[in-house]
């Protein structure tokens, strides 16, 4: 077996992929390979074309190679896509030692002691660095050499469509029955005065820092903003979120909104509502302080970060796919689909972030790839529903939900009944230390019935808990059934038993 040609500094950073230490030339490795030749392209047409090598298209391509059909797989950057590179694994990384920091800030409170002065050091370096290797560790399940080993060809390149059943790669003509579009998505950066012509950040550069920033202002109240918000006011940093809106979660569940603020602010964090950014400039160079002048509704004030996060939502990555010459219709959205997950072309799918009105999300990628593939290949009508499609903000406490909330139940004119159980008496919490007193699991019916039509809660393990509700929405497990379900005591899952158990007591005398 050949040794793997190793990437120069220029040609990471050309990728966006810094500093070029060990891990990430074991990443590149595995996602892009600099040596990598295109196979030769086989006799007639695939059964399914892939583009795009995130989730939702490596799903795509190894379910449909791995159930015998003919798959071209089409990457362009780094596979793997935001989520490996970019997104969820080197985010949760930093989570993992945020969270480790904060253990040790209260390490007196549960009887471990530190050595001499008390201090706990942040080595930021070492975060970084395991976040590499960690992230090179996982990478193989991404790689090339893997989905090549399903049995799907492999080529490296920009594909485009040349018509409508026809894509083209490095100079090749891939003909095909069926094709997949799964692009993914990149950083909304929105049109600010002076904006374009500083430093800022983006989650595609912001884990290339070799140094804590002193300062971070970061745009935006999303998951990136509020995650990556947390971690670096733990780290030290001086964080100020500037939000448009009156309130975090302003459209969303008030109660969940309220107790991340209030989380984030016991860690330091900063925010800054109804923010109108009028400008931003940089003078002196590239490692000059970024000046940002925002303020609420006019009140304008002017404050110098040495590092600006733009974290403003996701746009499509639909540009120059040919879209037009293979008759796919798209907005500025993304690509438009029905419930099929079908575009305009009945030969061509789509799925994932560059997909028109669906969340941005790594497992609901997933998931549009084992539809498209089984009514793709399988001419099986599996009808795509992101109302069952659970997701969750990792900040510490962590904020997930499934379905409708309180709001938007009000805005589909559909009425609900709420179960609401708060943690903050929850002895597991108790037990843990967890400062979790806004903690809740709440829990939301048809109105008169106990069909679950949606759930937000705010704890420790939010992002796991949900699960239950999810699986009882998906199943159509009625809140009854759910309240009567054992759990392991003492656990903060308890908060959906006793949530269900508000709806036995409201009808026990009917059951």
């Amino acid at each position: 077996m050949s040794t793997p040609s190793v990437y120069t500094e220029e040609e990471a950073r050309a990728l966006d992929l810094w500093p070029l230490d060990e891990h990430n030339q074991r990443l590149l490795e595995q996602v892009r390979p600099r040596d990598w030749q295109d196979p030769s392209p086989m006799t007639g047409p695939y059964d399914l074309v892939v583009i795009g090598a995130g989730a939702g298209g490596l799903v795509s391509a190894k379910q449909a190679a791995r159930r015998g059909a003919k798959v071209a797989f089409i990457s362009e950057h780094l596979a793997g896509g935001d989520c490996l590179n970019v997104g969820c694994v080197p985010s949760k990384a930093l989570l993992r030692c945020a969270r480790a920091i904060r253990d040790a800030r209260r390490a007196a409170e549960f009887g471990a002691v530190l050595g001499g002065g008390g201090e706990v050091g942040v080595d930021f370096p070492r975060i970084m660095g395991r976040m590499r290797r960690l992230r090179a560790k996982i990478a193989p399940a991404d790689s090339h050499e893997g989905t090549a080993a399903s049995g799907a060809q492999v080529f490296q390149g920009r594909g485009r469509f040349v018509d409508a059943q026809t894509v083209s790669v490095n100079g090749a003509l891939l003909p095909f029955h069926k094709a997949i579009i799964a692009t993914g998505g990149r950083a909304a950066v929105p049109e600010l005065p002076g904006l374009a012509s500083v430093g800022y950040l983006t989650n595609a550069t912001l884990f290339n820092l070799t140094a804590l920033p002193a300062s971070l202002c970061v745009l935006g109240g999303g998951a990136v903003g509020l995650e990556m918000a947390q971690c670096f006011a733990t780290f030290g940093s001086r964080v100020t979120v500037l939000l448009r809106g009156p309130a975090l979660l302003h459209r969303g569940d008030a109660r969940a909104g309220a107790a991340l603020t209030a989380a984030l602010e016991r860690d330091g964090v900063q925010f800054v509502c109804n923010a109108q950014v009028s400008a931003v400039s940089q003078e002196g160079g590239a490692s000059a302080a970024i000046r940002v002048s925002y303020g609420p509704l006019g009140a304008s004030t002017s404050v110098e970060y040495e590092q600006l996060l733009v974290a403003t939502g996701r746009v499509p990555n639909i540009d120059d796919l040919g879209l037009d010459e293979a008759g796919v219709t798209s907005e500025a959205g993304g690509v438009t689909i029905d419930e099929l997950l079908c575009t305009s072309n009945p030969c061509v799918f789509a799925v994932g972030d560059c997909v028109s009105s669906v969340p941005r999300l790594t497992h609901m990628a997933g998931e549009m790839a084992k539809i498209a593939v089984q009514n793709a290949l399988f001419a099986d009508s599996w009808a795509f529903s992101a109302a069952t499609v659970p997701q969750c903000t990792y900040t510490e406490p962590e904020h997930a939900s499934v379905g409708l909330d309180e709001v938007s139940a009000a805005a589909a004119g559909t009425a609900v009944d709420v179960y609401e159980s708060g943690l903050q008496h929850n002895d597991r919490v108790v037990l843990e230390g967890d400062d979790e007193d806004d903690a809740f699991v709440k829990i939301l019916t048809a109105r008169g019935t106990d069909r679950i039509v949606g759930c937000t809660i705010v704890a420790g393990r939010a992002g796991d808990i949900v699960a239950e509700v999810t699986l009882a929405m998906q199943a159509k497990v009625g809140l009854g059934a759910v309240a009567r379900v054992i759990a392991c005591y003492p656990t903060q899952g308890e908060g959906v038993m006793q949530a269900g158990l508000g709806f036995i007591r409201k009808h026990w005398q009917k059951m």
